[in-house]
């Protein structure tokens, strides 16, 4: 008698374990079969608890519906994402205006552009390439707000560089006590493509990808 005590015993705290990481990896089907495993299992001079079973059945109609949820959520980001995809392809053929600091060099020239937060007595731009190493330095226009800025794809010395390289623009301006003034860099160009290989729609300017968000203006 001592022997099935022991068995059963293990069976059932074997179960029981199983039945409480069911809700990490298995479906609820898989949960249910652990469930009527233990109650067949289960030492007949000592059965599961009623407090236990109920705990055991709480935790399946947890996980049933903590997968049920999931699933929901899965199939609504699905159709989000197409959704968005969708509204994203309207912006094909416009050109936009959207706060990032770099982009590709295509056909000799990227067209940056900046906002001040207040007005400058000096701004400084420096375009470096993906290294990190800056390739060209001179002065920008001082006024608050947006400024556009055009770099000819020279470096300071007047070297063209090749297409495809990306390079990035970064803005220092003072006023006139020598107080860093905020603001951000842009980017522009015309929207030539979707990218949505990594699960969220992307604008393509070029080779240069974009996140929606990031655009605050649009012209035809």
């Amino acid at each position: 008698m001592t022997s099935i005590t022991t068995t059963a015993a293990t069976t059932s705290t074997a179960a029981t374990t199983a039945a409480a990481a069911a809700s990490a990896s298995l479906s609820s089907g898989d949960f249910l079969n652990i469930l009527v495993t233990e109650m067949q299992n289960q030492d007949p001079l000592d059965p599961t608890s009623t407090t236990d079973f109920t705990t055991q059945m709480t935790q399946y109609a947890n996980f049933d519906q903590q997968s049920t949820l999931n699933t929901n959520l899965s199939a609504l980001l699905t159709s989000f994402n197409s959704l968005l995809t969708l509204n994203s392809s309207n912006y094909i053929g416009q050109t936009v205006t959207a706060k990032a600091d770099s982009a590709t060099l295509t056909s000799g020239s990227i067209a940056f552009g900046y906002s001040l937060d207040s007005a400058a007595a000096s701004t400084t731009l420096t375009v470096s390439d993906s290294s990190g190493n800056a390739v060209w330095t001179g002065s920008g226009t001082t006024t608050a707000g947006s400024n556009s800025f055009t770099w000819d794809g020279k470096t300071t010395v007047g070297t063209q560089l090749a297409d495809g390289g990306t390079y990035s623009l970064t803005v220092s301006a003072a006023d006139s006590s020598g107080t860093a003034i905020s603001g951000y860099t842009t980017i522009s160009g015309k929207v030539t493509g979707i990218d949505s290989s990594s699960g969220t729609a992307k604008l393509l300017i070029g080779t240069t990808s974009l996140d929606v968000s990031s655009v605050i203006g649009v012209t035809s």
